[in-house]
């Protein structure tokens, strides 16, 4: 099983992991989409008033040009430190054993908008890029990695995937249809959508796998584990829809 998470906005600074491999990140398919990505983030840096037009900066956030232009030289640590938020804040991945950090490693990917999808355990610096920026000198980020991530996806062939990502990451890469999966929306009881609790939920979901590190390789058996960990999830209206239902 792989379970796709969004990023967040706002991120851990510092690190002392070394610098970028981008050779080293799964789906080595994506290797030139990322080259790209990163070099036309670096090369908007250069301009700090033009990034800030962009990538729709306040002056007080201005801090993040200076990390984008240092993309490949940056230290780094986990992707699953980096990140904070309401759905990172609730995985609190730097409190889980290292047997449940290892899980994470193996099994979750997170849709970073300049790399595509990363491990959980793979080295990231500081970066600002969101998935609905257009780049100077690239596609807007939907035509440059969606066709592109759906085919490596489908080359790693997961036996499963538990979509847990935001539509506007889904846009920049959607699971294929060869590969079986299941899209997550978090609702209350009654079928009413939620927000903040959507998030924190799924970082709570997120941290309950990785804490009981099971086998799974299909809704059915998701379902099953979520039952025994008294975890309501039910089908959607559509097919390829689970609800995790929550009480607010």
């Amino acid at each position: 099983m792989k379970i796709l998470l969004p990023p967040s906005e706002t991120k851990r600074p510092g690190g002392d992991g070394a610098p970028l491999a981008l050779a080293a990140l799964p789906l080595p398919g994506l290797h030139a989409h990322r080259s790209a990505a990163v070099d036309a983030l670096i090369d908007l840096a250069a301009d700090e008033e033009a990034a800030k037009r962009v990538l729709k900066l306040s002056a007080r956030q201005a801090g993040d040009v200076l990390h984008n232009r240092m993309l490949r030289t940056a230290p780094t640590m986990a992707a699953v430190d980096r990140y904070t938020g309401v759905l990172f804040d609730a995985l609190d991945a730097a409190t889980l054993s290292a047997a449940a950090r290892r899980w994470l490693g193996e099994h979750v990917w997170i849709h970073s908008a300049p790399l595509g999808p990363v491990g959980a355990l793979d080295a990231l610096p500081a970066y600002r890029l969101s998935a609905g920026t257009s780049l100077p000198g690239l596609p807007a980020l939907r035509r440059h990695w969606a066709d592109a991530t759906s085919s490596a996806i489908a080359e790693a062939e997961p036996s499963f995937i538990l979509d847990l990502r935001s539509e506007a990451y889904v846009a920049l890469g959607p699971v294929p249809a060869s590969v079986p999966s299941a899209y997550v929306r978090v609702v209350t009881e009654h079928g009413r959508a939620l927000n903040h609790f959507n998030k924190k939920s799924k970082g709570l979901l997120v941290r309950a796998l990785a804490e009981d590190r099971p086998r799974l390789s299909s809704v059915r058996e998701f379902r099953a584990w979520a039952t025994k960990r008294d975890i309501v999830v039910r089908d959607g209206e559509r097919t390829g829809i689970l609800e995790l239902v929550v009480v607010e």
